[in-house]
């Protein structure tokens, strides 16, 4: 394998020696008052895993959508296996080997695993037995264990990451972009996902590795590339050099800590569920078993747990998305148990979901049309029973400013925006409202240090002044910082207490697969 070499910035180091496995160089790409990526260069070794960072914004999705044929480059060329290749779709890139896993997943849900697989290569092996035994063999390559018949829409989030690395593997890729693979993963899934990359390496494969979390990039990466500012900062060693060094190439300011040092939780109770139980048909167990939880005035409440676990089915039958089978939700003074989703929203629970783009945002409206979603009752964005578009538009430049989130104005679509000035927008929407609870479920998954930064700031100030915030992460640093209290969730129960100022990320992500740890077992 070849060795990277060393850079700071202002210069590119490039891997020498013979044909890379990629070679992108002056990559160019505009769009209309954004330059994108600017002189952009990037050189992967074959069997190498190359991690690309840098901040939300700073190019790196254009730049693998470039890579993938999803995007012409305005200038530069790109180079596979030392040949100079022209991507007019992804389907001349996954034709020379390239495949790409999204951050967001591109499942149909109302299919199957083996038929979101096969859809659109039916070609390469059929539909029937030929087909099966081909996604057996790669399911068993990647750790993924569920069955081919499963629907797509039972599966939790790090299940469904693995649909997408196999559709990749099946379509024959081997060079394969991974954009934020380990954002859903507990620390334990985390390494069975790098020994599977490892794996894959012997046999070959190289990776593209985007990711905002350092420790892993150091940990996984035999290289790493930096862009800031859409154009390229430096390749370096990832272990000659450090997270504060990266952090510091990235967004030029030391690595943000989730770290809440003073307590602010309060005896008023703001968020009460009793005993509240979930049955799912055909299921031989309730998704979620007599649930029992307060979260108080000033305090944020962690709930910990391997995704598929009941987090999602929780926040979403507090939410009302979900109608419990048994049980009572209280929000102060008000019993939520029979209202509507608009209703609980009405009465102060602000929602920050684990999906953006499914439950966050209109991806094709602007930016002050997203600012009116769950708000289109009340001020500012309404006045009386009609929407208030000016008030909508003047809100949504206040929370632009406070929350930083950078955009050429108002009036572009959601879509244009980068995944954390995205993550950004709907936090500072869903902290506007004057909430007495915020549902915050995966607030920084998928953001840069920069933008972590920004959110962990603003919940911290909003818990300060009295929020009540339920907290959902896969992020046990920042779940162990933010938290002043923490419950595990395994199998639709509440199973231990952990006390974050105590507590490690290897304890904890123990109890969370139900392991015995040292959390305190109810």
């Amino acid at each position: 394998m070849t060795t990277p070499t060393a850079a700071t910035e202002g210069g590119v180091g490039q891997p020498t020696g013979g044909a890379c496995a990629v070679r992108l160089s002056g990559i160019t790409k505009r769009f209309p008052g954004v330059v994108a990526n600017s002189n952009v260069h990037l050189s992967v070794a074959h069997g190498e895993v190359h991690a690309l960072c840098g901040e939300n914004g700073a190019g790196k999705s254009t730049l693998m959508k470039i890579l993938y044929g999803m995007q012409n480059p305005d200038e530069g060329t790109i180079e596979v296996n030392g040949e100079q290749v022209h991507f007019k779709s992804p389907s001349d890139a996954i034709r020379v080997g390239i495949g790409m896993v999204h951050q967001h997943f591109m499942l149909a849900d109302n299919l199957t695993v083996l038929e979101n697989v096969v859809l659109g290569a039916e070609a390469l092996h059929g539909i029937g037995g030929k087909a099966r035994k081909r996604v057996a063999e790669l399911a068993a390559r990647t750790g993924l264990d569920v069955s081919p018949d499963q629907p797509v829409e039972d599966l939790g989030v790090a299940d469904r990451q693995r649909v997408e690395i196999l559709k990749v593997l099946y379509r024959g890729a081997k060079i394969i972009i991974l954009d934020e693979p380990t954002a859903v993963l507990v620390p334990q899934e985390v390494d069975e996902l790098f020994e599977t990359l490892r794996g894959m390496q012997r046999q070959g494969y190289t990776f593209l590795f985007i990711s905002h979390k350092l420790d892993e990039v150091r940990g996984i990466a035999d290289s790493v590339t930096v862009i800031r500012r859409g154009t390229t900062v430096g390749t370096a060693d990832p272990k000659r050099i450090s997270s504060r060094q990266l952090a510091e190439m990235m967004v030029g300011s030391e690595l943000p800590s989730p770290e809440t040092r003073d307590s602010t939780v309060t005896d008023r109770e703001v968020l009460v569920v009793e005993d509240v139980r979930l049955c799912s048909l055909g299921a031989d167990r309730p998704v979620l078993d007599d649930i029992t939880l307060t979260v108080h005035a000033g305090e944020v409440l962690g709930i910990a747990g391997v995704e598929g676990n009941g987090q999602t089915e929780l926040v979403e039958t507090i939410m009302g998305m979900r109608r419990a089978d048994a049980g009572h939700i209280r929000l102060g003074h008000v019993d939520l148990t029979r209202l509507g989703t608009l209703a609980r929203r009405e009465a102060g629970i602000g929602y920050v979901p684990e999906d953006r783009h499914r439950h966050g945002l209109l991806l094709s409206q602007p930016l002050w049309a997203n600012r009116i979603l769950g708000y289109q009752t009340r001020r500012p964005t309404a006045k009386g029973a009609w929407l208030d578009i000016e008030g909508a538009k003047d809100d949504t430049r206040r929370i632009v400013e406070e929350f930083d989130v950078r955009t050429p104005g108002i009036e572009v679509a959601a879509a244009a925006l980068s995944g954390g000035n995205q993550q950004k927008l709907v936090v500072g929407r869903e902290l506007s409202g004057d909430p007495k609870l915020l549902i915050a479920s995966h607030p920084t998954r998928g953001v840069d240090v920069g933008a972590q930064a920004v959110i962990w700031d603003q919940i911290r100030a909003a818990r300060a002044n009295g929020l009540a915030v339920l907290l959902i992460s896969a992020d046990l640093d920042e779940l162990i910082g933010l938290s002043d209290t923490i419950k595990v969730m395994l199998r639709g129960r509440l199973v231990a207490d952990a006390d974050p100022s105590t507590v490690t990320p290897e304890q904890l992500g123990s109890a969370m697969t139900g392991v015995s740890g040292e959390g305190d077992e109810e």
